[in-house]
């Protein structure tokens, strides 16, 4: 089984407004790193589109009504102060979704030894009715829920390393007992949430959050004394991992500097976590990461990482 990457020019559709730094330039970045020799083996899919049953599994069905009708004919409109809707950005929402439930069928299905899913927009904002932070369906916890109804997952855990914490994941599973939800962020930055003490009804929530400035040392300590010694007591049957790279020194969105090698590090201590409780089963959904030559790197570290086991 070869990794597999997952992707779709539709993504490239959803436009946003001049200097936005969530451009579609972050893709076509991406997939010419992921062009380079060693990455032949890659396995390649392009997105499905998520049926509305399957996003309404973590947004109400009147929510993504709204989104739907939001969308414009032409031009932009604003759905908050930062998260815009071209004509092309629903189609690409469900993409987004879809790639990460074709993620799950195909790793699911050991049709794939683990999947990245390369699309946009980003989702871990999004909370339940609610578009946030670039975000409009999150495509991590619609991943988790599709897993756990389609294949009966008892257990899945969300890993995020992006620099901004993902409210909307922690607050889809904040009294769920069957989902874990760790992440580590900046902090303060946007949204403002995950504090140490945010721990979710049924202590499944893990923050450990970074102060601005700190680089890969304390970043490698917040997954092994906080994040890994969780994950190993919650054994996950699939770990979803929300990989967002904008925690990178060259990012322009926050204050931390980790270098690909973390990111590729990180990679591999979920993986050892999913060899041992969950058959190895690793899902990889892109979220931030802002700056071009940053982002295509540490993408590459990370697709790295999975085709290598």
């Amino acid at each position: 089984m070869s990794t597999l990457l997952i992707s779709h020019s539709a993504c490239l559709q959803h436009l946003t407004p001049a200097g936005h730094p969530e451009r579609p330039d972050r893709l076509r970045a991406i997939e010419q790193a992921l062009e380079a020799e060693k990455f032949q083996a890659l396995g390649r899919a392009q997105a499905p589109i998520a049926d509305i049953e399957t996003i309404a599994l973590c947004h109400p069905i009147e929510y993504i009504e709204e989104v739907r009708e939001a969308s414009p004919r032409e031009g932009l409109v604003h759905l908050d102060a930062d998260t815009s809707m071209s004509p092309g950005t629903f189609a690409a929402a469900l993409r987004a979704a879809g790639g990460a439930v074709h993620a799950v069928d195909e790793v699911m299905s050991k049709k794939a030894a683990n999947a990245f899913v390369a699309t946009r927009p980003p989702g871990h904002h999004a909370e339940t009715a609610r578009p946030m932070g670039f975000c409009i369906f999150d495509n991590a916890a619609i991943a988790a829920r599709y897993a756990q109804k389609r294949y009966g997952i008892a257990r899945a855990a969300i890993v995020d390393f992006d620099v901004h914490h993902g409210n909307g994941s922690q607050e889809i599973f904040w009294a769920d007992k069957t989902v874990m939800y760790c992440s580590t962020h900046q902090m303060p930055l946007y949204p403002g949430t995950g504090a140490v003490n945010e721990t979710g009804e049924y202590d499944t929530v893990v923050n450990a959050p970074l102060r601005p400035g700190d680089g890969g040392d304390a970043f490698r300590a917040a997954f092994e004394n906080r994040v890994l010694p969780r994950l190993r007591d919650f054994a996950p049957e699939l770990l979803i991992v929300s990989a967002g790279f904008d925690a990178h020194m060259r990012d322009p969105l926050a204050n931390l500097n980790l270098l690909e090698p973390d990111f590729a590090w990180a990679t591999q201590q979920i993986m050892g976590i999913a060899d041992v409780s969950a058959q190895g089963r690793v899902v990889c959904v892109l979220e931030g990461g802002y700056d071009l030559e940053a982002l295509a790197q540490s993408t590459a570290a990370h697709v790295t990482a999975l085709m290598h086991g």
